[in-house]
């Protein structure tokens, strides 16, 4: 796992030891940064469900302005921190030892022009945050939400959110929806 471009392109990234976290592909995570690369330039970018950061990474690397990244997991913590210290980011980025949905609650005087979730698969996490920013201020105006998902996961709800799903980015096991305020 690897930064892919920007400032810290190359540089090896450490992983969560165990099977507990799935990281995204060098090529899955380098699709998904063509498509979004110049929305990241000067960005705030929330990267819920975290894991070893490598994707808020990536927006910092690519000159996102700050980074959240937020994880409940002590292992997952100490590695984003380790990583962001690698590559020399720490001063750009905040990083959250707690519960997504919590966290984001705690956020309220905050927004963020990208916010990027990767939850465990087939649990409803994803609905549950979604629900939670259709009804507050976190994601800026013309921001974007991208959530990474299973292929069989629902997503019919998301107009009632008064969201819209703007792509639907299929790879082999999973996908990247793309979702902006109506």
């Amino acid at each position: 796992m690897r930064v892919i471009a920007g400032k810290c392109k190359r540089l090896i990234l450490n992983t969560i030891p165990g099977d507990n976290t799935r990281p995204t592909t060098d090529r899955i995570k380098e699709t998904l940064f063509n498509m979004i690369n110049e929305e990241v330039v000067d960005s705030d970018f929330l990267d819920l469900y975290a894991g070893s950061g490598q994707i808020g990474i990536e927006a910092l690397s690519r000159y996102a302005r700050h980074a959240t990244f937020v994880d409940n997991n002590k292992k997952a913590i100490e590695c984003i921190n380790n990583n962001l210290i690698k590559c020399a980011l720490e001063d750009e980025a905040d990083v959250i030892n707690s519960n997504c949905l919590s966290a984001l609650k705690r956020f309220e005087a905050d927004s963020y022009d990208i916010i990027f979730l990767d939850p465990p698969y087939n649990k409803g996490y994803e609905r549950e945050i979604l629900e939670y920013l259709s009804e507050s201020n976190i994601l800026k105006e013309d921001g974007l939400i991208i959530v990474e998902a299973d292929l069989k996961s629902d997503f019919s709800y998301v107009e009632e959110l008064s969201f819209t799903i703007v792509r639907d980015k299929q790879y082999k096991t999973n996908r990247h929806l793309f979702i902006r305020n109506k």
